[in-house]
Order: C-alpha cells, then sequence, then structure tokens
C-alpha cells in the first residue's frame, strides 16, 4: 500500500466567509458558487422535487424517504479500522474495481489527527482502506469536483453526509458527468474536529490515545484505545449536559435530513440493532449492493419497544434548553437503573431509528422558532412536520411553506 501523501488533497480555493447556517460542502470554493443560495439544505429545500429527479418518485415515507428496500447488513468479513464492518468503503472499492467509476470523492483522515477530515480523491481501490473509520468536523468535500473533473473523470463516486449530498443534487445536471454514484451516511450533532477532542477530554485522562468512538443502539458509546482497551458509557453517563451551548452549530441542531435522502444508497446503523443498516434508494444503490454479492450478509430488520416517551422526554428537555433554561437532570442514583433499563424496554432496531429521526425533527423546530423564525417556512419541510405533529408541535401561521410570513417573523434578540 501507498503512503498516505499520496493521498493529499488537490489545490482547492479558499474558504468563502461563511455565515452561521454554514457547513463548508465546498460549493462556495467552487465556480457554481451562486448557486449556494439555491442549492444549500439550509436555505430553501426541496426534498420532493430532488427526491423525484434522483430516484424516479418523491420519498413516501416520512422517516426515511424513498425506500426500495432496507436490510440488516455486515460484511463476512470485517475490514480492519473500519467503524462497523466496513461496508461503505467496500462499495465505493467494487466500483472502482470495476472500472465502473474512475475516482471516489471522500474523506481521509490528516496525517496529524486521525479524527479530522481531509477530502481525497482516490482512484485505486486499494486506497479505500486508508479512509475507513470515523471523521469529525467539517470538510469542503464538493470543492473536488472540479479537480476531479480536470484530471478527466467522467464517472465519480462521492461518500457524503446528508448536507453535501444535497448541495451535490442541485448542481448535478451542471456537471457535466457520465455517471455519478452517491454513498450516503447518516449525520446528525457535528462539530468541529476541536470540540470534538474537547469532548473526548471529558471521556478520559488519555483523549489522544483514542482510535475510536461511536454511538451504539445499546445506548452506550464505545471508545476504543490504541493500546488494545475497551470502554463502554450508558448514555447517560456522558457529560452531554455539560457541553457548551455552541458545541453543536445550529446547521446540526436544525437538519432535517437525518437519514441522506437524496444518496443513491444509505450507509448507517441506527436500524441496525447491532449490525449496519442499509436504505437501498434507488437502481444505483441496489446496483451497489448487488455487486457485493456474498461478500455481505443481509437480515430481516428488528423493531421493539416503544419510542413515544423517549421522544416525548427529549422533547421537553430540547425546549428547555431552546428557552435558555437549565436541562433536567437525572439524579444520579436512578442514572445505573435506567442505563440498565434503557437497552431492554428503550425502543430498538427500528423503533430506535425512527425515534432518532423525530427526535431530529423536533429539535429543527424547537431551535429554529428560538433562534431563527425567518428561516421557518423556508427550512422546515413538510415530511418534518409530519414527525413532529404526534408531540404537540404544529405549524404557528406563517412557519409553513407557502404561507404569508408573520409580524413574529423575526430574528429573536440575543
Amino acid at each position: 500500500m501507498r503512503d498516505t501523501p499520496d493521498l493529499a488533497t488537490p489545490p482547492i480555493a479558499a474558504a468563502a466567509p461563511r455565515g452561521a447556517m454554514c457547513t463548508d460542502c465546498g460549493l462556495s470554493r467552487m465556480a457554481l458558487a451562486p448557486r449556494c443560495g439555491t442549492a444549500c439544505q439550509f436555505t430553501i429545500p426541496d426534498f420532493p422535487t430532488r427526491e423525484a429527479a434522483t430516484h424516479g418518485s418523491a420519498g413516501a415515507d416520512p422517516h426515511f424517504g424513498q425506500v426500495q428496500a432496507m436490510h440488516r447488513a455486515r460484511l463476512a468479513d470485517p475490514a480492519p479500522g473500519a467503524q462497523w464492518t466496513g461496508i461503505t468503503t467496500a462499495l465505493a472499492a467494487d466500483l472502482l474495481d470495476r472500472g465502473t467509476v474512475t475516482a471516489v470523492l471522500t474523506l481521509a483522515p490528516a496525517a496529524h489527527d486521525p479524527f479530522r477530515p481531509v477530502p481525497v480523491i482516490i482512484t485505486e481501490a486499494v486506497d479505500m482502506a486508508r479512509v475507513r473509520g470515523m471523521r469529525m468536523g467539517f470538510a469542503p468535500l464538493l470543492a473536488l469536483l472540479e479537480p476531479a473533473i480536470a484530471q478527466g473523470h467522467r464517472r465519480i463516486a462521492l461518500i457524503g453526509i446528508p448536507c453535501q449530498v444535497h448541495a451535490l443534487r442541485a448542481i448535478e445536471a451542471e456537471l457535466g458527468l457520465d455517471r455519478l454514484y452517491v454513498i450516503g451516511t447518516p449525520c446528525s450533532d457535528n462539530t468541529t474536529t476541536e470540540n470534538f477532542h474537547c469532548f473526548l477530554a471529558r471521556l478520559t485522562d488519555a483523549p489522544e490515545t483514542v482510535t475510536y468512538l461511536e454511538f451504539r443502539t445499546d445506548y452506550r458509546v464505545e471508545i476504543r484505545f490504541d493500546d488494545g482497551r475497551v470502554r463502554l458509557i450508558p448514555f447517560l453517563k456522558l457529560p452531554l449536559s455539560d457541553l457548551p451551548g455552541d458545541f453543536f452549530p445550529m446547521t446540526c441542531r436544525t437538519c432535517t435530513d437525518y437519514t441522506n435522502r437524496l444518496a443513491d444508497i444509505t450507509v448507517g446503523y441506527m436500524g441496525g440493532d447491532g449490525d449496519q443498516w442499509l436504505i437501498v434508494r434507488n437502481a444505483r444503490g441496489a446496483e451497489m449492493l448487488a455487486a457485493l454479492g456474498d461478500r455481505v450478509i443481509l437480515s430481516a430488520l428488528t423493531s421493539g419497544g416503544k419510542r413515544a416517551a423517549a421522544v416525548r422526554g427529549f422533547a421537553a428537555n430540547t425546549a428547555r434548553a431552546a428557552g435558555g433554561l437549565p436541562l433536567r437532570r437525572m439524579p444520579d442514583w436512578l442514572r445505573p437503573i435506567v442505563a440498565w433499563l434503557q437497552p431492554r424496554i428503550g425502543p430498538r432496531g427500528m423503533e430506535f431509528a425512527r425515534a432518532r429521526v423525530e427526535m431530529k425533527a423536533v429539535e429543527t423546530i424547537l431551535h429554529l422558532r428560538r433562534a431563527m423564525p425567518n428561516r421557518m417556512r423556508h427550512m422546515v419541510p413538510d415530511h418534518v412536520w409530519a414527525l413532529a405533529a404526534p408531540y404537540g408541535l404544529l405549524p404557528a401561521p406563517g412557519e409553513r411553506a407557502g404561507q404569508a410570513a408573520s409580524n413574529s417573523d423575526q430574528p429573536s434578540p440575543p
């Protein structure tokens, strides 16, 4: 295998001035930068139109978007260094191996920091092993489109998070590509790499030795260390309520596309109940999955528990946080009991996935309503209102798309 410098990012334009609702997907660094206003997920997203153009029909499932098939999945031979078993990078490597694409745009670890994302163009299947694992932070992935096309690549795959994929779909027709495959991963609650390291420092006195962190569906966080140790921390024992108020940017607290609705295939974990979770959305997604053959083991989805109480509790605490009030903390003596109960009676499998998507819908509405009410009727799509309605969150006058702005449609004072 070749040395890491071979995966260096080609020259891309410097970052443009960024507002509070920019995740630096890379579009603002391209010649197509004037399209930011209509392409960005955080301006005026139009999921029905984009889903129809991408998948052939608009998404019927408010939780997950357009679904051709869903599976629990794992690689028969798990890839070393993968976040789960390595399905995401296996799909991309196979596209390169078969010559279906000539380049994959994705994120690699920085040479000095394995958690810092660096955009790279991969042209050899073997090099996909170099980009396994989780990155935390923002990176201008789409800015690689121009150098990749300049190098002669017309059949491209991209591995991206929802805000990157939304912008990509908006400009796809203008790129002149012969073929585009999009492998999406779910995303929520991203933060800067610097903030992530601060979070690690709250979990261990040796954060520099951490090689892996994952929020699991059994309500525990798994941390691995460079000496082989593994530590599991129940969600309830995480210091989340101690994080500064700006730890998660407003974009991530108001994301309306947790499951990457515009990808050809979404590879995540929420509905996997311990395995990975695949949402095949269209023929390209089905083609990629079928090409892996018996290298990937598929099984039926599971579901258990009830999500309503968990989402209501989350909504109550989010409403307090959005209003500047302190969170209601669970008594220390009760935490071990609830931590024991959660994986046994809490939502599991697909019920867990639906709970998380509904929590994001609730979070979006509450935070936008407080901080940026003038954006409500533009940024909150119909499927988000549908998900939040069972929890009493209904659009006020002027908050729904197509409604006239109300007099309250002004930003709240700081």
